[in-house]
């Protein structure tokens, strides 16, 4: 019994992965993210020293030259401090912000909204309009307004961030529970006496998921230019911790003498966010049976003819 329930999920993660290797764009994608995922959880180990060693014989050295050794392969700060080994802290600094609060709004707004989805009534429209109060403030303004008021600190951002982004799980997972609450299965298993929660967990919760993990590799990108937004403004990550939006905005009086600050961390920035756009795009189409069928299509080459007139006699 036991291999008859787990032999469909590891068919199911094996077709994933196939149809992961056709897709190139997402595969590169996927590649990047660990990359820099290890990056985040190992190089801070290996080059923590570097990032807050400062030698200002080395100051605002230019990037790409070994000339100075490989730890300033990527240049230096107005501190003499290697930019590859700040760069490689600050992932960490950045993803410890990211994930917990796209975690923690995850898991709070999914359960909250697949619970009041299904059980509908006075405890969907109180969840509504909870959503709607939360949602009716601009995330970052609220952030800035909280921080402000508050000492910014790591906690209080994630905290923050988590509180502003969960009405986004709850609204899209009520709309899914609410329509799987009639539902054939669900109603076979309500007839034969199921309990409203072995219903959700069981039944429910497996088919909302999918959507909702995509969601959930969007809502990193935003959090993450939101936590560098905020880091950029003065209110977010304070120093001597370091963040890829911290040093965006320490490099910004440098940027014409050592433009190489600020476009460093900047570049990480934008291509962390594009590789998860591509990821979430690619996970959308592949965790929803109705359009796999795209992804599984072969590729074929686009071949042109051109008529070729024949010549009069």
């Amino acid at each position: 019994m036991k291999s008859s329930i787990t032999e469909p999920a590891v068919e199911g993660n094996l077709t994933l992965f196939r149809l992961l290797l056709k897709d190139r764009f997402a595969m590169v994608s996927a590649l990047v993210l660990i990359l820099i995922g290890l990056t985040a959880v190992i190089g801070p180990v290996l080059m923590g020293d570097l990032a807050t060693k400062q030698n200002l014989l080395f100051a605002n050295k230019a990037p790409f030259s070994l000339a100075y050794g490989w730890e300033y392969v990527l240049g230096s700060d107005s501190l003499g401090r290697s930019m590859l080994a700040r760069l490689v802290v600050a992932s960490r600094t950045t993803f410890s912000v990211a994930l917990p609060a796209v975690a923690a709004a995850l898991v709070i707004g999914s359960l909250w909204g697949v619970w009041a989805g299904y059980h509908r009534g006075w405890r969907e429209n109180v969840s509504m309009r909870i959503a709607d109060v939360i949602m009716s403030f601009p995330s970052l303004l609220l952030a800035v307004v909280v921080l402000y008021v508050f000492s910014p600190s790591a906690g209080n951002i994630v905290l923050i961030l988590a509180l502003t982004r969960i009405p986004i799980y709850l609204r899209t997972a009520r709309a899914e529970s609410a329509e799987l609450q009639s539902r054939t299965f669900v109603d076979a298993a309500r007839t034969f006496g199921a309990r409203p929660n072995a219903i959700i967990g069981r039944h429910v919760i497996p088919v909302v998921l999918p959507t909702l993990l995509t969601l959930a590799t969007l809502e990193f990108c935003y959090v993450m230019l939101a936590e560098s937004s905020l880091s950029f403004l003065g209110i977010g990550i304070q120093p001597p911790d370091v963040s890829w939006g911290l040093m965006v905005s320490q490099g910004r009086q440098y940027l014409q003498t050592a433009w190489w600050l600020s476009i460093f961390p900047g570049v990480a920035i934008v291509v962390t966010t594009i590789a998860a756009n591509v990821l979430a795009a690619w996970l959308r189409i592949a965790t929803d049976p109705a359009q796999r069928w795209r992804l599984a299509l072969p590729r074929k080459r686009l071949i042109v003819r051109i008529p070729v007139k024949e010549a009069k006699p």
